[in-house]
């Protein structure tokens, strides 16, 4: 694991005395969360301190790469915290407090996903809501469209279909036509997804072949937000044979999940716990239950205990395998 992530991911872990943070309710003033107080009492705020904040942001998304869901909620929680503190309570001109508008719907956005994963959905909702008014406050469309497709992205997983599709589909809106390549494909899968989980396999091809065709724009030169930093060939690869997977087409599905699980980077756990589940699945639509439970066994392995994204497809998994518990690997995994 890179020296840096690990420093990050330090960074972030809570102190041992500091009081647990497990809700924005907890801090967020009532009414309309990011109105400046009329008589600020704060300090002067300047660049520097903006840029030190979105340093904050990105170890925090470092973090989130080896620490999950219900272990990281509570430092998530107190970096948003502070944020809108400093915003509320500070002076600062208005570029300045554009930046700061964009930082907390980036924290907002790396926080709802945290408490995604920690299986607190609603509270996830709060924060991501947040995070949406703050980016449309600050003017940015691109990051509004990011914190908006993650919450389509969880009500796609949680039973509001019709609701994902729409909200999926009106972050790309937001995002607008000159959104950079990387957000362009991202938010084009995120539609793909909220179709597939609504049965709805046509516009979910579709939107596939398009976020395909976002990405292939991207280039060296090509500027993105550093929010974007994880999305890539292989990324899309995974979500495009996840689509695969859910419309029961393990023909596809498993050429481009092994061929990403190959050169995957093994510290990223539960990224690489939650993408075996889905090959498992794959290779048990395709009749395939001795490798669905190899498959299976490499992702128990791992043995995720922070995320609930992780513990959830560990039930899909097994239900799916148990159709075969004839098989002595099958019965075997299963029995343990």
């Amino acid at each position: 694991m890179p020296r840096e992530m690990l420093e990050r991911a330090k960074a972030v872990q809570p102190a041992e005395s500091a009081p647990p943070v497990r809700s924005v309710a907890d801090f967020l003033p009532e009414g309309d969360p990011l109105a400046p107080l009329r008589a600020r009492t704060g300090r002067r705020i300047g660049a520097g301190q903006v840029a030190d904040l979105a340093q904050r942001v990105h170890g925090l998304r470092l973090a989130d790469d080896v620490v999950y869901g219900k272990d990281l909620i509570g430092p998530a929680l107190r970096e948003l915290q502070a944020a809108v503190k400093l915003y509320r309570e500070g002076t600062h001109t208005e570029d300045v407090g554009r930046e700061l508008l964009r930082a907390i719907g980036e924290l907002a956005q790396i926080a709802g996903w945290v408490a995604s994963d920690a299986g607190e959905h609603a509270e996830a909702e709060r924060i991501y809501r947040l995070g949406m008014s703050a980016a449309q406050a600050a003017g940015d469309g691109v990051l509004s469209g990011n914190v908006a497709g993650s919450l389509a992205y969880q009500w796609s997983n949680t039973g509001r279909t019709a609701d994902a599709v729409g909200l999926a589909r009106a972050a790309l809106e937001d995002a607008g036509p000159h959104a950079p390549a990387k957000a362009r494909a991202l938010y084009l899968d995120r539609v793909a997804w909220a179709h597939t989980r609504a049965g709805q396999d046509r516009p979910a091809m579709t939107a596939l072949g398009e976020a395909a065709e976002a990405l292939s724009e991207d280039s060296a030169g090509t500027e993105s937000p550093s929010y974007l930093y994880w999305m890539d060939a292989g990324e899309l690869q995974v979500m495009e044979a996840r689509v695969y997977t859910e419309l029961r087409r393990p023909l596809r599905a498993v050429p481009l999940l092994t061929d990403v699980l190959a050169r995957y980077d093994a510290s990223h756990a539960r990224e690489l716990a939650l993408y075996l589940s889905w090959l498992a699945v794959a290779y048990a639509d395709a009749n395939e239950p001795e490798a669905a439970a190899g498959t299976a066994g490499r992702m128990l392995a791992l043995g995720q205990s922070g995320s609930e994204r992780t513990a959830e497809r560990t039930r899909i998994v097994l239900d799916r395998l148990r159709a075969y518990h004839d098989v002595p690997e099958v019965a075997e995994l299963l029995a343990s």
